[in-house]
């Protein structure tokens, strides 16, 4: 699971950002608000993009969920 991300993250940053993923897929999001920074490092990535101002899983995201 930790290998989807970058070998810079520890594992509980690592499984922060999956959950976060999981969270927008879900549309989870307006019950449980991402964390600035966990969404700013998903942008970042690439695995998540912003289109009217909410964040939308990637192709890429949704890869690293699998």
């Amino acid at each position: 699971m930790a290998d989807r991300f970058p070998k810079s993250f520890n594992l509980e940053k690592a499984i922060a950002l999956r959950w976060a993923l999981r969270d927008i897929v879900a549309k989870r999001i307006k019950l449980i608000p991402l964390k600035d920074d966990d969404l700013q490092t998903l942008l970042e990535l690439g695995l998540v993009e912003m289109q009217d101002e909410q964040p939308v899983i990637t192709e890429a995201g949704l890869a690293a969920l699998e």
